[in-house]
């Protein structure tokens, strides 16, 4: 083991005095990469070592998929959570972590393939940390959808709809990402055949995506399926520029390096904003790599930069700088123009949040005379998209930036009856507020995935608006809020929407109404 691992290029982090445990973790892992077995649970393993109490379930039938898209068996009643399957598999399972009521694994040797399985069409698929069903038909995806949404509000919140309506698919499950990020690494994760390859002077340096459970590696991505062209080429351009121009790739470990991140965002229009975060402030190397980027690309209408030497990758509390263009895109919806600058929140599928709005919208069954409360509004695309069907706006959240990005929309489509505030929603919403700016006929709340703070619930039950719209990306707590507001208010209808093919991840709109 010994030998293996010092001639490990994968874990070379442990070469300096391994322990045993060490050890026989990092042969059983990379050994796990040839056979194809799931990076995420070989990485599992890396952490908690190897236990020879975990065993193998053999011909375990795959009947179903939990909420969190992992495929799920049943073995003398306990449920076995597995990686990398699907209903109808029959599988033998190694087991890696085991407790009273559940066992996670993943699969050793498939006796029989389901079905309904499908061919990956991604070269990165098992290794990257999207996309993650694509050995699901999109038809089969939207079924656990909708069952996971309807499971949610029967199991967790304990109510029932009067209407659930089918589940609004995708119309594109392919390049409908309008933003993706990517990650410069020096020292990226290696590949099943670049480990058996044997070759000790492979190339290392990387532009791709993190490592599922692994922020310390990054996976070179040569081809992505998520945003549409000329995304590739322009991640490929750079990588092969900074190929030939030996620029430093980012090392998060010693924190050295020059390129550290790109961000690509695209509007319906074809125009593109590229947005490069740099370790260090070397102009020269900077300047020509820009220059480069801009002659080779047209369709990059805003070229911006960013100098990041903290610690971690986030850019939202450090200045742009912009290089070449415009500093912002203009996305259309309907007669709305909608400014997206380099800091913006804005749905990644861009068609199918209209169709999101437009339910929203319909739910909320404005007549014109209404004051609409829009909680979480971000940078108020919902509560603009309602503007023009009600009294007033009013739109909460506790980003000010994105405030400042809501009223630059306003403004934009000059829109007079929209206010905007920022703060803890928990503080801003009580009877003073409301006293202020009218007692909400209509509330729209659309919460992070956590779902609604219980002082929120609490104002809104003390608002009492006629109507709530409920838009949320997490069924499960989207059940638990609806549930603390079903004494007063009855759950008419949910609408499932797919926002991203091809992952576990929906979108759900409930409609509640006030008893009467």
């Amino acid at each position: 083991m010994i030998s293996f691992l010092k001639g490990c290029v994968q874990h070379d982090k442990f070469i300096k005095n391994p322990t045993p445990k060490q050890l026989a973790v990092c042969e059983y892992s990379c050994k796990s990469q040839r056979k194809g077995i799931s990076i995420i649970f070989a990485l599992h393993l890396l952490k908690m070592g190897r236990s020879k109490s975990k065993p193998v379930i053999e011909k375990l039938l795959i009947d179903n998929i939990a909420a969190e898209g992992k495929a799920i068996g049943h073995v003398e009643g306990v449920v076995v959570f597995v990686s990398n399957c699907v209903p109808g598999d029959i599988v033998d399972v190694q087991v890696v972590r085991k407790r009273k009521r559940f066992m996670e694994g993943y699969p050793v040797h498939f006796h029989q393939y389901s079905a309904t399985r499908s061919e990956p069409f991604c070269r990165h698929f098992g290794l990257c940390g999207g996309c993650k069903w694509q050995h699901l038909p999109y038809a089969e995806q939207l079924k656990f959808k909708h069952r996971q949404v309807t499971d949610a509000f029967e199991r967790i919140g304990k109510v029932q709809a009067d209407e659930v309506l089918p589940i609004l698919p995708s119309e594109k499950q392919h390049y409908y990402r309008n933003k993706l990020e990517f990650t410069f690494s020096s020292n990226r994760w290696l590949t099943s055949d670049e480990i058996n390859s044997g070759d000790l002077n492979i190339e290392r340096r990387g532009l791709g995506f993190h490592i599922p459970g692994r922020f310390d590696k990054v996976l070179d991505i040569a081809e992505c399926y998520l945003q549409p062209e000329p995304s590739n080429h322009i991640r490929n351009f750079v990588r092969d520029y900074a190929f030939e121009h030996n620029l430093k790739f980012f090392d998060l470990i010693h924190q050295e390096g020059l390129l550290r991140n790109l961000i690509l965002r695209n509007n319906l229009a074809g125009e593109w904003m590229a947005i490069f975060s740099f370790f260090r402030d070397d102009q020269d190397q900077i300047v020509a790599l820009l220059d480069a980027v801009a002659s080779q690309f047209p369709q990059i209408t805003s070229l911006m930069y960013v100098i990041n030497s903290k610690a971690n990758d986030t850019i939202t509390d450090l200045p742009v700088n912009l290089f070449k263009g415009n500093n912002q895109l203009l996305e259309k919806m309907e007669d709305l123009v909608f400014s997206i600058s380099p800091k913006s929140f804005f749905q990644t599928n861009t068609e199918q949040a209209h169709q999101l709005y437009c339910v929203a919208r319909d739910f909320a069954n404005l007549k014109g005379s209404e004051i609409v409360y829009d909680l979480y509004t971000g940078t108020g695309t919902i509560a603009l998209f309602l503007a023009n069907r009600c009294r007033k706006v009013v739109g909460l959240e506790y980003v000010p930036e994105a405030i400042e990005d809501a009223k630059k929309n306003a403004g934009l489509n000059r829109i007079e009856n929209s206010f905007f505030y920022a703060g803890d929603i928990r503080e801003l919403l009580n009877e003073s507020f409301t006293e202020e700016n009218g007692r909400p006929d209509v509330i729209i709340t659309d919460p992070p995935r956590t779902g609604m703070h219980t002082d929120v619930v609490e104002a809104i039950l003390a608002a009492r608006p006629g109507r709530i719209v409920y838009v949320s990306c997490n069924p499960a707590t989207q059940a638990r809020d609806v549930s603390l507001l079903s004494g007063s208010y009855r759950l008419v209808k949910i609408q499932p929407v797919d926002m991203f093919p091809f992952t576990h991840h929906v979108e759900n709109v409930a409609l509640l109404v006030l008893n009467q």
